[in-house]
């Protein structure tokens, strides 16, 4: 079990989930969450893969958590998925009907889809922060996060083509919404070919980029302090009508927001605003 560790003034004993190959801490109110496979390029094989669920899962119960920082260690965010997996998939589906053999390999890559799919149904922000390699499965991950940083030698790549696939886990679905640019985002996919930070900055891809790998650490996590100093409940609510605007029209969006609003807006947390704004003074909000 990997141990998480709780610094600043609340001293709480949390709860985490076990995990192999991923680090998770909570600095203040910042989670912060490493692939930790660094003599492997942080290859995602399957703990990763089910471990980035529970972490993720971990966080959004969890009250003091209020922001999250996916990062990983050593020379590169990650290799991608780890070919050793793809390869001890037969085993998993073998089936004397090859029907119920298809059926077991969907159910599989649906399951793959949803550990990614929880970055999104994490209500707390997920801020990525890459540097070196983010290849074919790490393209993947970091499209389900609610903001992407790079530092300047970061390299980015859908590499699936390259191994006579699909990418079938979010990429070709989240990442033509990222960018607006459907032309690039084919180019990409149909080529397997690298792109640096600076291309993924032009095409909106990531945030910004960091002049080195200490800037991007010092600089995402400051940013995730940002935005867990703001009100936890006007962040979840601010989250959840982004990604429903995103799949809906306008005027459902609009619809949704009137709702959430209706139900959210007469909060303490407006209330601190208007109390300790109006006299120069920071306000604190509840978990």
């Amino acid at each position: 079990m990997q141990p998480v560790t709780i610094r600043g003034p609340k001293m709480r004993r949390m709860n985490p989930p076990i995990l192999d190959a991923l680090t998770l801490s909570l600095d203040g109110p910042v989670a912060v969450l490493s692939l930790n496979r660094p003599d492997k390029r942080n290859a995602m094989h399957w703990p990763i893969w089910t471990g980035i669920r529970d972490a993720m899962q971990w966080a959004d119960r969890t009250p003091e958590v209020r922001a999250v920082v996916l990062r990983g260690e050593g020379a590169h965010f990650t290799a991608g998925i780890d070919l050793a997996m793809m390869a001890g998939l037969q085993p998993q589906i073998a089936d004397d009907c090859e029907a119920r053999m298809r059926e077991k390999l969907r159910s599989l890559i649906l399951d793959l889809q949803d550990t990614l799919t929880s970055l999104e149904r994490c209500r707390k922000p997920v801020l990525a922060a890459v540097h070196g390699y983010c290849l074919g499965g790490g393209i993947d991950l970091i499209c389900a996060a609610d903001m992407r940083y790079a530092s300047n030698d970061a390299q980015f790549a859908i590499k699936e083509i390259d191994i006579g696939m699909v990418a079938d886990v979010g990429t070709l679905q989240r990442l033509p919404k990222l960018v607006g640019n459907q032309g690039w985002v084919r180019e990409l996919a149909y080529t397997g070919r690298m792109f640096g930070a600076a291309e993924a900055a032009q095409q909106g891809f990531v945030t910004r980029v960091f002049d080195s790998r200490e800037a991007l650490d010092e600089g995402v996590m400051a940013l995730a302090r940002s935005i867990a100093s703001k009100s936890p409940l006007s962040i979840r609510g601010s989250k959840q009508a982004l990604n429903y605007a995103r799949d809906h029209s306008v005027a459902d969006g609009l619809d949704q927001i009137a709702t959430w609003n209706s139900a959210m807006l007469l909060s303490e947390d407006l209330m601190a605003v208007m109390m300790k704004g109006g006299k120069g003074e920071t306000p604190r909000f509840k978990d």
